[in-house]
């Protein structure tokens, strides 16, 4: 099918694309890469009269470093992730995390801003960001906004952003040196969303966890932050026991829906796997202090 009718506008500023969105108010949508927003046109489950690119908008691309933080502009596109030699430096789960992402051809065009911001359960970022603790910076008429990643994602595609807002930055704290790290996605073939996917962040001091992090993709509305399985972790050396109770403890917080890619009962128990897996691989990585 093809899109209903609208008109296209390219602000070349925040200020410029803020108006728009002030002027238009619910007629109108961001384009911030497309691969979300132009589908559902294209199924007429999303009609806007008016769609708004930020993709000329300067000074919402770009990796950074500030002090222990890492700043990455929203418009910054997966492949420009994937390259970058500070994120794999500083982050490497980013970039793991970016590379399992679709294909190469939406890669060049998807954004980090726009994959998050969509609120959708199935993309990836959502989980990661979760992981590692980010912050989202929103620009709106008031001035800028910072909100935790923890919180922001209310439900499937609803997120704390208000309809004048723009997400405009993404703040990462960077993880301390000898942080372990894996983002486990099983999917279908090539360009899926995933069945089940988990994003750990691991650190070890003297044999056990000082601390660690777990989010999953796609088995809820909204991303998951397995606090339980984190829990139960800490301050424990891990084995085949803590790594089975760790998955337990993330599978009991799942409530997939069913569709091409399982059941709830499959996705659940690959919850549980991905969970491992992510564990496992994140403590091959971590250097013990």
């Amino acid at each position: 099918m093809y899109p209903a009718a609208f008109e296209y506008h390219l602000p070349t500023s925040v200020k410029d694309a803020l108006g728009l969105l002030g002027q238009l108010k619910d007629d109108a949508k961001i384009l911030a890469g497309g691969h979300s927003l132009i589908p559902m046109m294209k199924l007429r489950l999303a009609q806007p009269k008016h769609l708004i690119d930020l993709r000329n908008v300067p000074g919402l691309k770009g990796v950074k470093e500030d002090g222990n933080t890492i700043v990455i502009g929203a418009m910054t596109t997966e492949n420009e992730l994937i390259w970058s030699k500070l994120l794999a430096e500083k982050i490497p789960l980013l970039v793991e995390a970016a590379r399992l992402i679709s294909d190469p051809q939406v890669r060049y065009k998807g954004t980090i801003g726009g994959d998050i911001s969509h609120g959708d359960p199935g993309n990836d970022h959502p989980a990661v960001m979760l992981a590692l603790g980010a912050s989202f910076v929103l620009t709106g008429p008031k001035g800028e906004r910072v909100l935790p990643a923890n919180g922001f994602f209310l439900d499937t595609y609803s997120t704390q952003m208000q309809p004048d807002e723009i997400m405009t930055r993404i703040r990462i704290p960077i993880p301390p040196a000898g942080t372990g790290w894996c983002y486990s996605k099983l999917k279908r073939k090539t360009g899926d969303f995933a069945s089940a996917a988990a994003a750990v962040l691991l650190r070890m001091q003297g044999g056990s966890v000082a601390d660690v992090q777990i989010a999953l993709t796609n088995l809820g509305a909204t991303p998951l932050k397995a606090s339980a399985a984190e829990a139960s972790l800490r301050g424990k050396p891990l084995n085949d026991a803590a790594f089975a109770e760790a998955a337990r403890l993330a599978m009991s917080i799942c409530s997939p829906g069913e569709d091409q890619r399982g059941n709830a009962e499959y996705k659940t128990a690959m919850a549980g796997e991905m969970t491992q897996r992510a564990l496992r691989t994140a403590q091959s990585r971590a250097k013990s202090s």
